[in-house]
């Protein structure tokens, strides 16, 4: 890959459970969409993964679907960098050092450490758990990011990362970027279909979500059983029709069909007519993203990673030369 002189973007999802349309509409998409704009980096990460226990086997088979997943959404090699986040030991190595200028007690301000906490009450939260954020940071600032793409509520992570970048420029003298959120105006949050005060979650029930290897036909009753509101007009307003909100908002991400134009398109008709065709609608993206997804080989998607780590260390070890170098280290 050539340098380039586009804003970097950088990102990243675990490869732990499977992707749902929630996944697409909201990341994988948006990158296939922006990758002209930016220099994409998208890595697996798998580090982060690990906070919870997991099997060799199935994270290693996670590791290549999840790339799958980034090929058939339309993700370009040439034009994005795909690697995995353990074969750079920079993601580890600035993790640490960003540990020493880190405050346990804003560490433990984050809100999934206290979700999860709350959760492991029992044996109580991992040290990495705890430490989440500063690896999260390290990710990011590693690669110099001018942006990164996150849903609303991931806006706290990156706000801790933005703080640590700029207090190790603070302390040591400017060495990072400091990133900015790239925020989709729609689609950021897909929720739950059988509650959509909820997010759409691959912890969660099965007819909740819509899994990218849902069997097509499995899609299409789910979304026929998606509840509903109370009345039959077919109308955004989040407040008011959470349901049918999340419902058109999917049927926009998938169509590029404004909410506004569909607002108009079924005015006058009913629940089951707009659940019918959206059924349909998924159940067609599914089958044309799962024939894409099968054209990839398992070495074909080994190489890719590869490619993509060298690029990324090239990257990072600039970085990591200037971090130690400001801390004095060399």
């Amino acid at each position: 890959m050539k340098p380039s002189t586009k804003p970097v973007l950088v990102s990243g999802i675990k490869p732990s459970g499977d992707l749902h349309i929630g996944n697409y509409i909201g990341a994988l998409s948006q990158w296939t969409d922006i990758q002209n704009d930016y220099r994409c980096l998208v890595f697996i990460a798998d580090y982060h993964s690990i906070t919870v226990k997991q099997e060799p086997e199935k994270l290693r088979a996670a590791t290549i679907n999840l790339t799958r997943a980034y090929l058939a959404a339309g993700m370009d090699p040439k034009k994005v960098t795909i690697f995995k986040q353990s074969d750079i030991a920079g993601h580890t190595e600035l993790g640490w050092i960003l540990n020493t200028i880190t405050k346990v007690s804003e560490l433990e301000k984050m809100t999934q450490y206290k979700d999860k906490s709350r959760e492991q009450k029992k044996e109580g939260p991992g040290a990495g758990l705890l430490n989440y954020p500063t690896l999260m940071a390290a990710d990011i600032l590693l690669y110099q990011a001018d942006v990164v793409p996150v849903g609303d509520d991931q806006t706290q992570h990156l706000e801790i990362t933005r703080m640590l970048g700029r207090r190790f420029n603070q302390l040591f003298g400017e060495t990072f970027v400091i990133p900015k959120a790239l925020v989709r105006e729609t689609g950021a949050r897909i929720m739950s279909l059988d509650d959509p005060t909820k997010k759409m979650s691959k912890s969660g029930s099965g007819s909740n979500c819509i899994f990218l290897d849902d069997d097509p036909v499995v899609a299409h009753k789910k979304i026929k059983r998606a509840v509903t509101d109370s009345g039959s007009e077919i109308h955004f307003d989040e407040k008011k029709k959470p349901a049918i909100s999340n419902l058109l908002v999917i049927y926009s991400a998938l169509t590029h069909i404004s909410i506004k134009e569909l607002e108009i398109r079924y005015t006058g008709k009913a629940y089951g007519e707009f659940k019918e065709d959206l059924a349909n609608i998924v159940a067609n993206f599914l089958e044309d993203f799962q024939e894409r997804a099968k054209t990839f080989s398992d070495n074909e998607i080994k190489k890719i990673l590869s490619d993509g780590a060298v690029i990324a260390k090239s990257i990072s070890e600039k970085t990591m030369k200037a971090v130690k170098t400001n801390l004095g280290l060399i």
